[in-house]
């Protein structure tokens, strides 16, 4: 039940993100470096409290691949962040979480594993539901609206990207894996930050400020801590189920804190996501599940 309750908490958490990086007046490559700075230096200190320590002589083969997934997961919040900046946290949300969906029909090709009747199923709901969110042949077609739609959708391909590559990664588990992956992050970065929008930190007021250790100490750092210690303790299954708090945590508060509208056809296609996604789970022995490792960004 402890484990439980610290997952839970964890995915509530990560519901709310989308407060705190709306209120940070930073581009999104340079929120997402910072998010990866300052979660990394918290998971430092975790693990010199516990005194823990990563033993890099074990994790030689496994370096391109977390170096590789650490660059994709910093895009991808790039990715994610910008979509709140076009569209809806509920739209951005929902068309992020097709990511499992694209893992699904992956995998087969991938690591040669047969895609069974269920699946399909699953999949061609779970694409008919992120039709329905996109609102293809509704009159929410604005600009702002579509490049929202589509850079969620290319989030949840990066997200994909780091679930599937973290297959290939064999010594390396929990916090380390995800320290490693910040670090990562944190060099591809860099560059990146530094020859688009440049670092403009010192343009932040308090209240920015603050919102943006908030959202790399609290939200990323300190949760990220919580999730792995609870996902340890739990099964696959559960922790699958347990992660789809997450994007309804943050469709609520979209809804009626940030007072952003969502019609009924794209709640609908938003439940038939989540919906055929975990249905596709529940089933699923852990160690055939791709998925459920890594509903932790």
């Amino acid at each position: 039940m402890r484990a439980k309750l610290k997952n839970i908490f964890s995915m509530i958490v990560f519901g709310t993100i989308a407060i705190f990086v709306k209120n940070i007046t930073l581009s999104t490559g340079e929120i997402a470096l910072y998010r990866a700075i300052i979660a990394s230096f918290a998971i430092i200190v975790y693990m010199i409290v516990l005194k823990k320590k990563i033993k890099f002589s074990e994790i030689k083969k496994d370096i391109p691949f977390l170096f590789i997934s650490g660059a994709a997961m910093g895009f991808n919040w790039i990715f994610l962040f910008e979509a709140y900046n076009y569209t809806t946290v509920s739209i951005a949300t929902l068309s992020y979480y097709f990511a499992p969906v694209i893992v699904m029909i992956i995998s087969p090709i991938l690591f040669k594993e047969k895609m069974t009747i269920k699946q399909i199923v699953c999949f061609i709901m779970a694409t008919l539901g992120l039709i329905m969110v996109i609102g293809i042949g509704s009159m929410n077609k604005s600009i702002n609206n579509v490049l929202g739609i589509g850079f969620g959708i290319g989030a949840a391909v990066l997200y994909a990207t780091v679930i599937l590559l973290n297959k290939f990664i064999k010594n390396v588990t929990g916090i380390d894996r995800t320290l490693i992956q910040f670090i990562a992050a944190t060099i591809i970065l860099i560059p990146y930050v530094l020859n688009t929008t440049g670092i403009n930190i010192g343009s932040l007021d308090v209240s920015g400020l603050l919102n943006l250790l908030i959202l790399g100490l609290f939200h990323t750092g300190v949760t990220y801590c919580l999730y792995f210690s609870s996902i340890k303790d739990l099964k696959g299954q559960e922790a699958a189920i347990l992660s789809y708090i997450d994007p309804l945590v943050a469709i609520i508060i979209s809804v009626t804190l940030l007072r952003e509208s969502i019609s009924i056809i794209q709640i609908l296609g938003g439940a038939m996501i989540l919906g055929f996604t975990i249905l596709n789970e529940v089933k699923l022995r852990p160690d055939k599940s791709c998925i459920t490792e890594s509903n932790n960004l």
